[in-house]
């Protein structure tokens, strides 16, 4: 698959900005990742921008993601300098208490003296941050939706007499280098359908579920002996689903969708797109491709040198 994914609006570079200039005052940074994709969905820049401020991951959307997946990624995002994480589903309750514990717990200093922790408030488009915040302010203050990047500015929240929050929009960011991240924002909801060829993701996410769930595809769609490869997967399933075109073709575009919505539904089941292991290893090839395009970006430098030598000869000739 060669498609590149990318999807960064207007809005999104002014909160890039934003919280530049504003960082440097807070004390607590919040980063609100999907725990379906928890490496995908971490921004770079939150690393970048935060020095040695402490971090509180948010796997939110654990009730869609592997739990056992869930647990591995949540110690292994601890064994990182300054960073606490921990998962989050639909009954927030429980979980908004622990967030603001957390929050006084590493500014103790601050607690019960009128002078208020700053909390910054980060995730990418769709990831369920303005629900989060709406549990934990304990009233519907930030607007929330299906769809990405609907928070466009920044809002300032009171959680209790020792807290604020920073709210900053969804916000992905310049480059998304691993072209596997790219496809795994997509199937889970974090990029606008707009923006990637729903085929190509399809084709992506029923390669992995093949080799890492399937019994839940043999379930989900009935079928006996699970193919190895994406397109017999759709032909199989889409067939069983009735989905045919004139002439008994199967429409396997229609069935692409089916598994990709059924996915970010949770109807399919459990799933975690990805694994600490896997993180590793992109890791390495994210470094290769990022040397690889200096080499090339080097290379037209040194081409456009030598044509500017030669148009000077040319001139003195």
């Amino acid at each position: 698959m060669t498609q590149t994914i990318q999807w960064f609006p207007g809005h999104m570079n002014k909160a890039r900005n934003e919280i530049k200039e504003i960082m440097p005052e807070m004390d607590v940074v919040i980063e609100v990742i999907d725990a379906r994709i928890p490496y995908s969905s971490e921004n770079p820049m939150v690393a970048r921008l935060r020095g040695q401020k402490p971090v509180i991951k948010i796997l939110n959307k654990a009730d869609l993601a592997d739990p056992h997946l869930t647990q591995a990624w949540i110690e292994q995002l601890e064994s990182q300098d300054q960073v606490k994480a921990m998962a989050c589903d639909d009954n927030k309750t429980v979980e908004v208490k622990r967030i603001v514990q957390l929050c006084k717990q590493l500014m103790p200093s601050k607690v019960g003296t009128g002078r208020k922790i700053k909390v910054l408030i980060m995730g990418i488009p769709n990831v369920g941050k303005s629900t989060l915040i709406n549990a934990l302010a304990g009233r519907a203050i930030a607007k929330t939706g299906d769809e990405p990047a609907v928070t466009k500015s920044q809002q300032l929240i009171k959680i209790d007499d020792d807290i604020v929050l920073y709210d900053t929009p969804g916000m992905l960011w310049p480059k998304i280098e691993n072209p596997n991240s790219g496809y795994r924002l997509a199937a889970t909801g974090g990029v606008k359908d707009t923006a990637f060829d729903f085929a190509d993701v399809a084709g992506f996410t029923a390669d992995y579920l093949i080799k890492a769930y399937p019994e839940l595809l043999k379930d989900r769609y009935k079928i006996e002996e699970l193919p190895q490869t994406d397109w017999e997967f759709f032909e199989m399933a889409g067939r069983n689903r009735g989905l045919l075109k004139r002439g008994g073709i199967v429409d396997t575009y229609r069935m692409s969708e089916i598994l990709v919505n059924e996915l970010r539904s949770g109807t399919l089941g459990r799933i975690t797109l990805e694994t600490p292991a896997m993180r590793e290893s992109e890791e390495v090839m994210v470094a290769e491709l990022r040397a690889a395009a200096e080499v090339k970006k080097e290379a037209k430098l040194e081409e456009k040198r030598l044509r500017r030598l030669r148009a000077r000869k040319n001139r003195k000739n």
